[in-house]
């Protein structure tokens, strides 16, 4: 009864007509359940009085009597309406900007309810941002000390829920149609949660929960129905993170024929592994010999791997991925690397041929860019098991490549691809293991949340002889010292990135670009130096060249966009000179500063941004100012150099979505809870939730028809489907 009328189109509630059913189509919201879970952002408590001496404090909730009416000139040239109004306390001001109607409406020696912010400009108390409602006669008990028989309002007197807008809706609208919906529809709302869990956590019924998120009796009435929907949200979240689990390992354990079981078990390294460390310069760091122990056990067993790898730059993720090739060769596999760039991918490749393949292994390497001759012999040879392992980008999952036997998906920098396009490689093998790799930390809460099913290692040190790159800021009025610093260095025979956020000039954004500073460093600033060019525009086979000739030394700086964020591995490169930097978001200056620093030398790199910061009244020159989500990304890049806490700050300032790549996949569409500020609960939710699973593994099969009905229950509400 309840999933049904929640899927009732809008036209069902009581007064919403044609002109409203397409303000609320506007912004998506068609049918009851849409609108009941459009929670609010915030809410306005209106039920206490807060009189115009206390502006400070809080936004004002009062009943003031209009005094009189003016007009003023602002700059614009425009009158503006005044409204001169006072309470028992103080006398203050009403700015009516673009609405001189308010001279009729607000009439003086009237009284009215008023909320809204105050502060004191130009000798008086004003404010821009109010809402009023007229006091009927009668309702006003004593005007002195402004006592309020607020029953006969709509909005006062009461907790009010404020809504995200889009297109044609209004507050006032969709408090309106909330409103009608709940009184009609919310009433029949049956639990879902197990009773033990709601009387465990002090939940409140599903009906009061969600008529208290948009209408609280009280300030703790809202909290604790917050509570019930965050932790609700959360619980079936890791339910679904617990049935994929589950469901993974399940449906490999029914197909035994997929995995041939070796008799090892206990993660030891196999010849191939062996004679690959033998021959390195260096000894490998305590945590890739953990990780690798880990992958040998998971590859070892009928359960097929699904493992995240996660390190910051430079910590030794591919080498322990080439490891994880030789354990899958060594078992009658084949391997596939992807990386989401080109030319992260040829390097890659590069590394495997240098590595691998004087051990025996046979290596390709496969872009949407191969020519049709040699692209045609390389099918074959991969379909005919001839390839050990291929290197590739997204080609490595099109429809005419063909795997013998793909035993093994490594995927780099995982967060640049889709879960579709995860699916999709994995589909080219019958069940391979899977190793993801990020060099971007993804925080705890996420990985909570949308990694719950996979096993998670973490590189945390680094290679002997690494010294932490130094960080600097630097005005672009300044930067004329940023460049007697790398002209020091270059001197010393280091080389230099000078990255850029444009390709060429756009000269409504106000910012430098590659095309011209690499020549205005090569003509005026470092003409004693060679100066190269690299971006997205240029011709595949002229970035390979110029990218080997920057690694030879051959070229001494190299004039980039972020298309050297990943995959540049450049030991004697001492400085990254990132200009604009607070266009940049903070995963890409920090892997952009994990260019440099790969050597034993000191490395440095500078964040110059713009000098001046936006002016209230210019948006002209969006390019040349410093906002402040800018500088907040500058002071997190100053003073952290661990990727995790870099990450836990971009979380914050991102969202979930775009630091995963789960924004392609829906995975995370919450509809109030929030993985960071609400971890707390985020980790009690699947804490019952895989509790629950295991007392019950067959919980979820489509046998047992409660949850999943409660799972379909529940997503019109929280948007989490199955």
């Amino acid at each position: 009864m309840f999933l049904r009328e929640l899927t009732m189109t809008v036209d069902h509630i009581k007064g919403v007509g044609p002109v409203a059913i397409h303000a609320l189509a506007q912004g998506g919201i068609c049918s009851v359940g849409d609108l009941l879970s459009r929670y609010p952002r915030t809410w306005e408590d209106r039920s206490r009085n807060v009189p115009l001496k206390d502006f400070s404090a809080s936004p004002v909730c009062t009943v003031v009597r209009v005094l009189a009416h003016d007009w003023v000139n602002f700059r614009s040239g425009k009158k503006t309406l005044k409204v001169h109004v006072e309470d028992p306390s103080a006398r203050g001001v009403l700015v009516c900007f673009n609405r001189p109607f308010m001279k009729n409406q607000l009439v003086v020696g009237k009284y009215y309810w008023l909320w809204g912010t105050f502060q004191y400009r130009y000798g008086e108390l004003q404010s821009s941002t109010f809402e009023v409602e007229a006091v009927p006669e009668g309702a006003l008990l004593e005007p002195a000390a402004n006592p309020v028989d607020h029953a006969q309002s709509r909005n006062f007197g009461r907790i009010l829920p404020v809504y995200p807008l889009s297109g044609d809706l209004t507050q006032s609208m969709l408090r309106r149609f909330v409103d009608q919906a709940l009184r009609q529809y919310a009433e029949p709302v049956e639990d879902e949660l197990p009773r033990y869990l709601m009387q465990r956590n002090q939940l409140l019924p599903k009906s009061q929960a969600i008529r208290a998120i948009h209408f609280p009796h009280s300030m703790a009435e809202l909290a604790q129905a917050r509570k019930t929907l965050i932790y609700e949200e959360l619980f079936y979240l890791e339910l679904l993170v617990g049935k994929r689990s589950q469901e993974r390992r399940v449906v490999q354990r029914n197909i035994p024929s997929a995995r041939s079981v070796p008799a090892r078990s206990s993660g030891d390294l196999v010849p191939l592994q062996q004679r690959l460390l033998e021959r390195l310069p260096f000894t490998v760091t305590a945590g890739q010999a953990e990780v690798m122990i880990a992958i040998n056990q998971d590859m070892d067993s009928p359960v097929p791997m699904a493992r995240l790898l996660q390190g910051d730059v430079g910590s030794g993720k591919t080498l322990v991925s080439f490891l994880a090739v030789l354990r899958a060769v060594s078992l009658g596999g084949q391997a596939a690397l992807m990386a989401p760039t080109e030319l992260l991918a040829r390097q890659h490749a590069e590394t495997a041929a240098r590595l691998l393949e004087p051990i025996g292994i046979r290596s390709a390497f496969l872009t949407g860019n191969l020519k049709a001759s040699g692209r045609s012999q390389l099918l074959t040879g991969l379909s005919a098991g001839e390839i050990d392992l291929v290197v590739g980008t997204h080609a490595l999952f099109s429809k005419d490549v063909r795997y013998k036997n793909l035993r093994l998906v490594v995927v780099d920098e995982q967060h640049r691809f889709g879960v579709l396009q995860r699916q999709a490689i994995m589909a080219k093998g019958e069940h391979p293991d899977l190793l993801m790799m990020s060099a971007t930390p993804i925080p705890r809460t996420l990985a909570l949340t949308v990694f719950g099913d996979l096993d998670v290692s973490i590189i945390r040190d680094l290679p002997p002889g690494r010294k932490p790159v130094k960080t600097h800021l630097a005005r672009e009025s300044n930067e004329g010292k940023v460049y007697d610093f790398v002209r020091h260095e270059l001197a010393m025979g280091r080389q230099a990135y000078f990255v850029y956020p444009l390709i060429e000039a756009d000269g409504r954004r106000g910012l430098k670009d590659a095309e011209s500073m690499a020549a205005r460093l090569a003509q005026e600033i470092f003409p004693q130096y060679s100066v190269a060019l690299i971006h997205s525009k240029r011709d595949e086979e002229e970035k390979r060249q110029t990218m080997e000739d920057f690694r030879r030394g051959a070229i001494r700086i190299l004039v980039a966009t972020s298309v050297v964020e990943v995959g540049v591995d450049v030991p004697n490169a001492s400085c990254m000179v990132i200009e604009h930097a607070e266009r940049f978001g903070l995963s890409a200056l920090h892997q952009l500063r994990g260019r440099v620093g790969r050597g034993e030398t000191q490395s440095y790199c500078f964040l110059v941004y713009s000098d001046s910061r936006p002016e209230e009244d210019d948006a002209e020159q969006p390019g040349e100012v410093l906002t402040d989500e800018g500088k907040t990304r500058l002071k997190v890049m100053l003073e952290n150099a661990d990727g995790f806490a870099i990450a836990e700050e971009d979380l914050k300032l991102r969202g979930p979505g775009h630091i995963t790549g789960t924004e392609q996949s829906g995975f995370l569409p919450l509809g109030i809870a929030d993985p960071i500020r609400d971890i707390d609960v985020l980790e009690q939710a699947r804490t019952d939730a895989f509790a629950l699973l295991e007392a019950d593994p067959d919980l979820l099969r489509s046998e047992h028809q409660q949850v999943t009905q409660v799972l379909s229950r529940t997503a019109p509400f929280s948007g989490i489907a199955g």
